[in-house]
């Protein structure tokens, strides 16, 4: 039995040593080395067969994961997807991809820092700093990159009412379904805050597999409703150990 690691990625972009962020370098040599390696990259629905026993993996996987529909992941980390034909999966905030699409702007290819680029989404200027329908479009017709929900606005699904969860929990399903055109069945919690109360809610919802910030691996009959990830660091070094590890 192989486990499979899913790997957690947020910001793809020049600053080094800024939170949740890997730099464009280090990435192309992390997904070059799962490529070289023989690494098979799942996406989600090959992930549920797995952990359901209805998939058996005889090479080594994983399954790599973006969170929030940051615009950095189209500018560098999308060409080094298509590359190496690299599978992954965005988990998408829709209120601000809405935003965001409402005035698109020409590509800039300098992206803030996350601090920054968190800032200029509260204040509703997400449009040089997050991902426009166009692009997720693009993105989802190349075949490697799937889009599912983060939320309608990136609340923490522990403190809010049970029917607002609800809706943000649908409403995002059925934009991300409308505007892409794809199943949407897959929920990654923001900032990894989920209780018995919001697994049900999704569930009911019509949500297949819920994403965690927990740490560790999946093996199968793993919990489809707490799939565990791993945080990635920005070191190739610690890219090769850990993936040797798990």
């Amino acid at each position: 039995m192989r486990p499979v690691p899913v790997l957690m990625y947020h910001h793809i972009n020049p600053h080094k040593g800024d939170m949740v962020t890997t730099t464009p370098e280090t990435f192309k040599k992390q997904m070059k080395y799962l490529h070289e390696a023989g690494y098979k990259t799942l996406n989600t629905k090959e992930l549920l067969s797995y952990i359901k026993g209805d998939l058996l993996l005889k090479e080594k996987a994983v399954l790599i994961t973006f969170d929030d529909g940051w615009l950095d992941n189209y500018i560098h980390a999308f060409p080094v997807l298509k590359q190496y034909k690299i599978n992954a999966t965005i988990f998408l905030v829709t209120n601000w991809i809405d935003e965001a699409s409402d005035k698109i702007l020409p590509l800039d290819s300098h992206i803030p820092t996350h601090v920054e680029s968190s800032k200029l989404v509260k204040e509703n200027q997400g449009n040089n700093v997050v991902l426009n329908w166009e692009l997720i479009r693009e993105m989802a017709d190349s075949g490697l990159v799937e889009f599912h929900s983060h939320t309608k606005s990136h609340r923490k699904c522990t403190k809010i009412a049970e029917h607002d969860l609800s809706e943000e929990l649908s409403e995002s399903k059925k934009i991300i379904e409308k505007q892409v055109g794809k199943a949407c069945d897959c929920i990654c919690w923001p900032m990894g805050r989920y209780n018995d109360s919001a697994i049900n809610i999704a569930n009911a919802i019509g949500y297949k597999a819920m994403f965690t910030t927990d740490h560790g691996v999946n093996i199968e009959n793993s919990n489809p409703n707490i799939i565990k990830r791993i945080a990635v660091k920005n070191s190739m070094l610690w890219f090769r150990k850990s993936l040797t590890i798990y």
